[in-house]
């Protein structure tokens, strides 16, 4: 845990140098990258706020992900966490929003996703959103772990110079 509080550090140090603010929409985390951002002493200045929309009726109320989109690709998928990132982003009219969708474990997973499998989208002021699936290893809380840890660290590198 202990490093997953020196990237939200490291992170929120960015934000706050790029006069930018931060949101996230998690699934398979529950909450748990929005826990480490505000363990950080300040983080009001760049934190906006948080939704856990685990279950896809949520992901429709809170974020407006369609509901098209979760009946034709499924809540762990590229179009799902892409319409949770935009949607959080442009709810709490933040710069950044982060997002997540996966199968942590230890069942729930299919031939097709495997549990272990993230999806991960940071949605960008200005309409930019990157996305990558991941496939990480390991029980239930190695998998939530592994997915903070790769999306504070993916963040901050876009952030760096």
């Amino acid at each position: 845990m202990e490093q997953l509080f020196s990237l939200a550090k490291q992170l929120g140090d960015a934000l706050l140098d790029a006069g930018l603010t931060v949101t996230t929409a998690e699934s398979c985390t529950g909450g748990g990258i929005a826990y480490c951002l505000t363990d950080v002493p300040g983080s009001s200045q760049w934190f906006q706020q948080a939704w856990v929309t685990y279950s896809n009726p949520a992901k429709h109320q809170q974020v407006h992900v369609p509901d098209d989109l979760l009946a034709q690709y499924g809540a762990v998928s590229e179009p799902v966490v892409m319409a949770m990132a935009e949607g959080a982003r442009q709810e709490a009219e933040a710069d950044l929003a982060i997002a997540v969708s996966g199968v942590a474990g230890p069942s729930g997973g299919s031939a097709d996703k495997p549990v272990g499998t993230v999806w991960c989208a940071w949605a960008w002021h200005g309409g930019e959103i990157d996305t990558e699936v991941c496939h990480f290893e390991g029980d239930r809380r190695a998998v939530r772990e592994q997915t903070v840890a790769h999306v504070l660290s993916h963040a901050l590198r876009r952030l760096s110079p």
